[in-house]
């Protein structure tokens, strides 16, 4: 069976993942990030999507990982195992990505959200990294990525307990970009995916991938590549059509080249 939903033509460029383990709280099993990796490479190709959105149900985005596929793992198990490679992938996307998270974001689920460019989330949402409770730590990213987003202090607190911040903490640390009633949480991603794919397809990957790398290194270096991204715009019609249209005072007509 399929562990997800794909739906290319959600909305008007605008593609949505659904996770579909409802039963397993859509816990992370090796099955579905294969099929998740799958379908962000296929979607990343599309020329007709220009933003992906990810999500669960209301109960759940993703309460974690699939402990059984683990529990009984040596070491050298999980080494050959080489489960993170299929993260490694999955974070290469180029578009951008949304999480629209209602009910559990729990480890493997908060570190899949927050391998996504932007979260809305609803007002039953709650984010941990709990893995401390069954005697290991974040291993997707979680100690890394929380950190750059709450700060030091809250993220080794959650690392270190196992504790759990609800949608509004997240919303005053900087985790999640807004928080809306639970009935509303796709339709607001919905709107924000909308205003990313009326932009330029091509600047939005510029966009990306340029912030993302003031998070890898230090800030010469990501101005250096901020102002390649800046010049490598201007090989674009998308940079042509922006100016032109801004000078002409009517909407753009991006097409992606």
């Amino acid at each position: 069976m399929s562990f997800i939903n794909v739906t290319a033509e959600y909305q008007p460029y605008i593609a949505l993942i659904e996770l579909n383990r409802p039963k397993e709280l859509n816990a992370l099993n090796l099955q579905l990030m294969a099929e998740l990796r799958d379908a962000l490479q296929q979607l990343d190709q599309d020329t007709q999507v220009r933003v992906i959105i990810i999500t669960g149900n209301e109960r759940a985005f993703a309460a974690g990982a699939d402990i059984k596929q683990m529990a009984g793992k040596t070491a050298i198990d999980m080494l050959n195992l080489d489960q993170f490679s299929t993260w490694d992938q999955i974070r290469k996307t180029r578009k951008p990505l949304i999480a629209a998270v209602s009910g559990y974001a729990l480890g493997g689920g908060c570190e899949l959200a927050m391998t996504c460019d932007m979260i809305v989330a609803s007002e039953t949402a709650q984010f941990g990294q709990p893995e401390i409770k069954i005697g290991v730590i974040p291993g997707a990213g979680g100690t890394q990525r929380l950190t750059r987003a709450v700060g030091k202090a809250r993220a080794m607190e959650m690392v270190l307990t196992g504790k759990f911040i609800n949608a509004g903490e997240a919303l005053r640390y900087g985790l999640v970009n807004k928080v809306v009633p639970v009935e509303l949480y796709r339709e607001e991603a919905v709107k924000l995916a909308r205003q990313i794919a009326g932009m330029s397809p091509i600047a939005a990957k510029l966009g990306k991938e340029a912030v993302n790398r003031a998070f890898e290194t230090h800030l010469d270096e990501g101005l250096h590549f901020e102002r390649k991204n800046f010049y490598l715009a201007f090989a674009s019609e998308d940079q042509q059509e922006g100016m032109q249209a801004f000078i002409d005072k009517r909407p753009p007509n991006y097409q992606g080249k």
